[in-house]
């Protein structure tokens, strides 16, 4: 039986360790240590872990900025999958977002990440067009 819980910066090692093993996630220097503990802190309450015998299987990172909420790392185990385990961690999140007013969530995806965008069309989300998005170092 699987468990969702609040994610805690003692979940980093298997998280990460999860993280490196999933096909078309890309990881950089934000998901270091000392930037996830960052994040949760300023996001309280809205990232989850999957857990099962103790294992992490599952996560969702989610914060907001007051205006739209935004989806990270949404990773299942793929000895796990097909069981709605993203699903749940995905609804758990998005209530926690309406619960803090915020009405609209976001999810960046690599183009040619197959399962990821897969999961996404499948579920109902909305591919958007008509605009770019544009990076640069801080």
């Amino acid at each position: 039986m699987s468990t969702i819980r609040e994610m805690t910066i003692n979940d980093y090692e298997q998280m990460i360790e999860l993280w490196n093993d999933i096909e078309g996630l890309a990881l950089s220097n934000a998901d270091s240590r000392e930037n996830i503990t960052m994040y949760l802190n300023r996001n309280k309450g809205l990232s989850y872990v999957c857990e099962q015998n103790s294992k992490i299987i599952g996560t969702i990172l989610c914060g907001h900025d007051g205006r739209r909420g935004f989806i990270y790392h949404v990773t299942v185990n793929p000895e796990y999958r097909k069981q709605k385990i993203g699903n749940k961690l995905v609804q758990t999140s998005l209530e926690k977002l309406s619960q803090e007013g915020i009405d609209k969530c976001h999810i960046f995806v690599i183009e040619d990440n197959i399962v990821g965008n897969g999961f996404w069309t499948s579920t109902g989300w909305e591919k958007r067009s008509g605009f770019f998005v544009y990076s640069r170092n801080t």
